[in-house]
């Protein structure tokens, strides 16, 4: 036994050295890994081949001498595993026989995928708040990443959408209703169901997908019917009117009633579903005087009324499939007729219809292209009689009368205006009454231009480029007016702007002391020294010498003869009061006299008073007050002159 376990080494060395081996036969790959290298070597004994068997995956594997190569770029959603069969071979007979094995690893490298890309739903407008509306097997999506947990949000396409629906949960994309739904308001909605194979937007690798779901109100039978006009309704609401007619005793009338403020009718209050309407009479005739027809709602007479009587009937609007109904009440005064002759309210009424129009077209009225044209005629001493008067047109076919409305008998193709006699009867007392119509046939009005902007400007009577040249001679010719006005001010005015604006302003800035304002009890005028008439010797004048204050008394008892009239005036509110200037310039004769207001707001006047010039010989009467006018044409004050 102990020469066995001696030898027994050496005799698996020897058979391991008479097949082949690889050192391991199992391994991992993640998906979208390129292998470059030899994925294992394989021992070959010598005198042998290996190649790979038929079972193995196909075009997988590649052997190169003794290397096992990975021959694709895994793909965890197409093989999950690979395997590789190795057969080694002497000659034509198969020796040894491995199999490597390789595990395909999964990533997440496909986006999610929705079953749809728009879905449309239909949602009861009576559906219950926190209904699920789409269950969440139905907007699921589809990861083939199986270690993939997919997210998903809701976003709003409709503005406010997002209010009435929401999902279950993050991860259970249940669409559930929130709060009560309004076909009148909300009649379409869409939302954007958008999914992620990752909870947070920025981790990478990150997938997405989205789908639109459109959710289409179908609106519920929630309201009865109407009877119009409405006294007073919304979209929720309706009072609903009442009728009013008469009726003659003592006859039957054969056409249906009519009523105020119209024929007895009712709509489906949920116009979604608009459910048609039957009528019939509840209550309010034993004898059955009245009848109603089921469809129309038009009341005629089966019986005539022997004395005056008041009908109240009780009449029922009932949906045709006997869900919902509304009642309104019908009241008939039975009154004794008379035989007056109806009257039209209008001698001629004027109506227009589109030439070319169809048979049975309504006329409108001309006053009010909206509503029909619509005769009337009522009898004076019964004038709720309505019921009794019929109307027809006795003189033309183009036009007929449907109760007081008029339509069109033939189809028109001329244009131009149409006359016809239309006939108003009382079918109690058989009196007759008779209108003109007027109807103009109008050309049909050419539908508005659907073509490009450009093509529209083009076609209008004035272009914005004209638009623009027009504005542009408008401005020229304002900019002309504005500068012929300043010629004209400067002509007018021109002379007295220069002078207050030059001379005055210069002065201004010699700043006087005038002493005589300071005392207001003192002399306030002395009088100016005046140049004498006629040629004077040149040189430098003599500076005058100031009043004295003692004789001021005698100065203030008159007003200089060039003060102005307020200053004389002196018991006027207005009163002014001068103020003579105690000083002089040597360059300038004269001296300088202003007289105030008493009142801040009164006007400053001037007056200018003169001493000889040195160029009083050439300019004789250069020295008077008035030599201001002598100015030149440049409006410069003449010499000796002196301006505040």
């Amino acid at each position: 036994m102990g020469a066995w376990a001696l030898l027994l080494p050496l005799l698996v060395a020897t058979a391991r050295a008479q097949v082949c081996a690889v050192s391991n036969n199992i391994f991992e790959v993640q998906e979208n890994t390129i292998q470059s290298g030899p994925l294992v070597h394989i021992d070959v004994p010598a005198g042998q081949q290996v190649t790979l068997g038929s079972s193995s995956t196909p075009f997988a594997f590649r052997i190169q001498g003794t290397e096992l190569f990975l021959n694709v770029t895994p793909d965890y959603e197409e093989n999950t595993l690979l395997e590789a069969h190795l057969e080694c071979k002497s000659g034509n007979t198969v020796v040894t026989q491995l199999r490597v094995i390789v595990f395909v690893l999964d990533v997440n490298d496909n986006p999610p995928k929705f079953p749809f890309e728009l879905r449309v739903e239909d949602v009861p407008e009576d559906s219950k708040v926190n209904t699920t509306v789409i269950p969440e097997t139905e907007l699921e999506a589809q990861d083939p990443d199986k270690d993939d947990v997919l997210f998903y949000t809701l976003q709003e396409v409709t503005p406010g959408a997002g209010s009435f629906f929401s999902l279950l949960g993050t991860n259970l994309p249940a669409l559930r209703l929130d709060r009560p739904l309004d076909f009148y308001k909300w009649q379409s909605m869409s939302l954007l169901l958008l999914v992620r194979d990752t909870q947070e937007e920025n981790a990478q690798p990150s997938h997405t997908a989205t789908a639109t779901l459109v959710l289409d109100v179908r609106p519920a039978d929630l309201r009865p019917p109407w009877f119009l006009p409405c006294a007073y309704s919304d979209l929720y609401v309706c009072i609903n009117a009442e009728y009013q007619g008469a009726v003659p005793t003592g006859h039957r009338l054969p056409a249906p009633l009519v009523l105020r403020p119209g024929p007895i009718y009712a709509v489906d209050g949920d116009r979604g579903v608009n459910q048609r309407v039957l009528y019939s009479i509840v209550t309010g005739q034993d004898d059955g005087t009245f009848a109603i027809d089921a469809d129309s709602g038009n009341l005629t007479m089966t019986r005539s009324v022997p004395s005056p009587k008041t009908f109240t009937l009780l009449v029922k609007g009932e949906q045709s499939d006997g869900a919902r109904y509304s009642v309104t009440w019908v009241t008939i005064e039975a009154r004794s007729a008379t035989g007056s002759v109806p009257q039209f309210l209008q001698s001629r009424y004027y109506g227009t219809v589109v030439r070319n129009s169809a048979v049975g077209v309504e006329v409108r009225d001309a006053a009010s292209p909206s509503l029909p044209l619509r005769v009337w005629a009522q009898d004076p001493d019964f004038p709720d009689l309505n019921s009794a008067i019929t109307y027809r047109i006795t003189n033309n076919t183009d036009f007929r009368m449907d109760g007081e409305i008029v339509r069109t008998a033939a189809r028109l193709t001329q244009e131009g205006v149409s006359y016809a006699e239309v006939e108003a009867m009382n079918t109690v007392t058989a009196g007759t009454a008779r209108s003109v119509l007027e109807i103009q046939v109008l050309e049909p009005q050419e539908p508005a231009p659907t073509g490009p902007a450009e093509s529209q400007a083009e076609d209008r009577r004035f272009s914005a480029v004209d638009m623009a040249a027009l504005g542009g001679v408008l401005g020229a010719l304002l900019l002309l007016a504005l500068i012929a006005l300043v010629i004209l001010g400067h002509r007018q005015f021109g002379g007295r702007l220069k002078c207050c604006s030059g001379k005055a302003l210069d002065h201004q800035a010699l700043a006087f002391d005038n002493q005589a304002f300071s005392d207001p009890h003192e002399a306030n005028w002395a009088p100016a020294l005046r140049a004498s008439p006629g040629p004077t010797r040149a040189g430098p004048p003599e500076p005058p010498e100031p009043a004295p204050r003692e004789a001021s008394g005698s100065a203030a008892a008159g007003p200089a003869p060039g003060a102005p009239e307020a200053a004389r005036d002196g018991g006027s509110p207005a009163a002014v009061r001068s103020i003579l200037t105690k000083e002089r310039r040597p360059d300038e004769g004269g001296y300088k006299a202003v007289w105030f207001g008493e009142d801040i707001g009164a006007e400053a006047d001037v007056v200018v008073l003169n001493a000889p010039a040195p160029n009083a010989a050439r300019a004789p009467d250069s020295g008077s007050e008035h030599s201001g006018d002598g100015d030149d044409e440049d409006g410069e004050p003449g010499g000796g002159s002196t301006y505040v």
